[in-house]
């Protein structure tokens, strides 16, 4: 069974947009591995837009499923993960000004410094992914600088799905396989959602764990929250 861990991002901002603490993102958190929830995701970025680095502090003692920390390594963010101890950390290339994150790591081209942060984090008992794209020379250099697993960028997945699923999952089929055959683990993320998981579970192998925020915030508005975890649990059984 893949793994669905939830990212709580959005939570964080419907909160800071009126200010205050509610709704709160460590009751969310409890409230999704209530619900069946596997993990717990947060992105903090340096300017604090959603989930705050203080989030992070107040999360790490409660979550009790697996926790995972997504960002870019620039010193504050390696201070913070190495500080918590999260269960996984995933590394991902988004600009400081970037809305959501939109590609994946040159693996090759920026070898020495993953390789680097990926042992230190390792070196503290931690699981490190990287995000790539589905590309292979990605995951061929992913599979080169330490990495435990990696995180299949799935934007262009969801993109096409409506138009041809088979075109569209195509790429993630071959990288998932490629990526097993490196013993890296496959994770996935980004745009997944319950229009497309089912379909994206079924053909992509070896998946340990998929992170999925905004659509399934955006699902609960109007179905709930425990529905849309169990929803996505029975698509990805």
């Amino acid at each position: 069974m893949t793994k669905l861990s939830v990212n709580i991002n959005k939570i964080a901002t419907l909160r800071n947009s009126r200010g205050g603490n509610y709704p709160n993102v460590v009751q969310v958190a409890k409230d999704v591995e209530r619900f069946g929830g596997q993990g717990i995701t947060v992105h903090p970025r340096p300017d604090e837009r959603h989930i705050r680095y203080q989030d992070v502090r107040d999360l790490a003692p409660i979550v009790t499923t697996e926790f995972n920390i997504e960002g870019n390594p620039n010193l504050k963010f390696i201070d913070l993960v190495l500080q918590n101890k999260p269960t996984q950390v995933t590394l991902v290339p988004d600009a400081v000004d970037a809305i959501t994150s939109n590609a994946g790591w040159d693996t090759v081209k920026h070898k020495d410094f993953l390789t680097e942060i990926i042992s230190e984090f390792k070196n503290n008992g931690i699981r490190t992914s990287v995000f790539v794209d589905p590309v292979a020379a990605m995951i061929e250099g992913a599979s080169k600088i330490g990495a435990d697993r990696i995180e299949l960028y799935t934007e262009a997945f969801a993109d096409k799905f409506t138009i041809s699923p088979e075109e569209a999952v195509r790429p993630y089929t071959e990288s998932a396989m490629l990526a097993h055959s490196l013993n890296l683990g496959i994770n996935a993320g980004h745009d997944l959602s319950l229009k497309n998981i089912a379909y994206f579970k079924e053909k992509v192998p070896y998946l340990l764990e998929v992170s999925i925020g905004h659509a399934l915030i955006g699902e609960s508005l109007y179905l709930g929250l425990e529905t849309v975890i169990s929803n996505y649990l029975k698509a990805l059984k």
